[in-house]
C-alpha cells in the first residue's frame, strides 16, 4: 500500500437518518444535512448551490460514467468511484481522462471499477482473470493503461489514481484530507478487481488505514444504497462490517457506485461522528452528488 501526500495548486451503527435532517429535493438546498456535512442530490447544474465558504470543503462525487462526458458542477475536489470506461480498453479510458482534464476542480481523485479491465494487472495474458475469462476478453492494454494512469503528467494535471492506496491532499484553505481508494468489488460476471471469498474481502478492507477520512470504493457496503432493480441488496458485508468498526471512526465520507439504480445518499452518525455515504453512479442519467464537509 502506498501513501502519498500532495499539495494542491490554488456505517455504521446502522447509519441513522432522522426525518428532521431531510430537506426538499430540487430547490438547491442540501437534501441531507448534519452540523458537519450536507449532501445535495438535485440541483440546476448551471446554477448549483453556492459554496458554503472557506471553513468547508466541497467534494463533487461521480461514478459509473462509462466513457461518457457529463455535466458536473465545480468544487474543491472531484471524486470518481470507478467504472471510468465502457469496457476497459485504453481508448475507452482515455475518453474519460480527456474529459476530466477539462473540469475545473483543483484535484480529481479516481479509482477503477469492474469495467476497467486494462487497469487490473490480473488481466495481463496469463493472469488470473484472463485465464478464467478466456482469450476473448483479454485486454492487451494493461501496461500502457497503467503507465498513463500512474504518470507524473496526470498528477501534474491534478488527477490522482488510487489502487488500494492512500493519498493526502491539502486544499487551498490549508485543510489536509486523508483519502483511500479501493477498486475491488464482489465478483459479478466477468470483470476487473473482483474477489470471490470472504477471506479475500477481509484482507482487502482490513488494509484501509484508520486515518482515512474520505473513502472511495467501487462496491457499496451491504445495506447502504445497494438495492438492485430486482430488490436484492448487492453490497459487500465485509466492507459494511469494516465501516461499522472503530477502525474507521474518522471516515466522514464514503463514495461508491457499481449498483446504478441505487444512486442516492445517507447521512448518519457512527461512534459520535457524522458520515455521508454516497452512491454516485451516473449511468442511469443521475446527477453528480455535491457533498460539503466542514473542515
Amino acid at each position: 500500500m502506498n501513501n502519498t501526500r500532495m499539495r494542491l495548486p490554488s456505517i455504521l451503527d446502522r447509519m441513522r437518518l432522522s426525518s428532521s435532517s431531510q430537506m426538499p429535493v430540487g430547490d438547491g438546498s442540501p437534501v441531507l444535512s448534519s452540523p458537519t456535512a450536507s449532501v445535495c442530490l438535485s440541483y440546476d447544474v448551471n446554477n448549483p448551490p453556492p459554496h458554503p465558504g472557506p471553513s468547508w470543503t466541497r467534494f463533487v462525487c461521480i461514478s459509473d460514467t462509462h466513457s461518457r462526458t457529463l455535466p458536473v458542477p465545480p468544487g474543491d475536489v472531484l471524486l470518481h468511484a470507478g467504472d471510468l470506461s465502457s469496457w476497459g480498453m485504453l481508448a475507452h479510458l482515455q475518453v474519460t481522462l480527456d474529459w476530466l482534464q477539462t473540469l475545473p476542480h483543483p484535484a480529481k481523485i479516481l479509482i477503477a471499477g469492474n469495467h476497467d479491465i486494462s487497469l487490473d494487472e490480473e488481466w495481463r495474458p496469463g493472469g488470473v482473470w484472463e485465464q478464467k475469462a478466456g482469450q476473448g476478453f483479454v485486454s492487451q492494454d494493461v501496461d500502457a493503461a497503467l503507465a498513463v494512469f500512474r504518470s507524473q503528467q496526470l498528477r501534474d494535471a491534478g488527477i490522482y489514481y488510487l489502487d488500494h492506496e492512500s493519498l493526502q491532499i491539502v486544499t487551498d484553505n490549508g485543510r489536509k484530507w486523508e483519502i483511500y481508494g479501493s477498486p475491488s468489488a464482489p465478483r459479478y460476471a466477468v470483470g476487473a478487481f473482483q474477489y470471490e471469498t470472504k477471506e479475500e474481502a477481509n484482507t482487502i478492507y482490513d488494509a484501509i488505514p484508520s486515518s482515512t477520512e474520505i473513502l472511495l470504493t467501487h462496491t457499496p457496503p451491504y445495506g447502504i444504497c445497494d438495492v438492485t432493480r430486482k430488490g436484492k441488496q448487492a453490497g459487500c458485508k465485509a466492507l459494511a462490517k469494516k465501516l461499522q468498526s472503530k477502525d474507521l471512526r474518522n471516515c466522514r465520507l464514503h463514495i461508491f457506485g457499481h449498483i446504478h439504480e441505487a444512486h442516492g445518499a445517507v447521512v448518519g452518525k457512527t461512534d459520535g461522528k457524522y458520515r455521508a455515504s454516497v452512491n454516485a453512479a451516473m449511468h442511469t442519467g443521475k446527477q453528480a452528488v455535491i457533498v460539503d464537509l466542514k473542515n
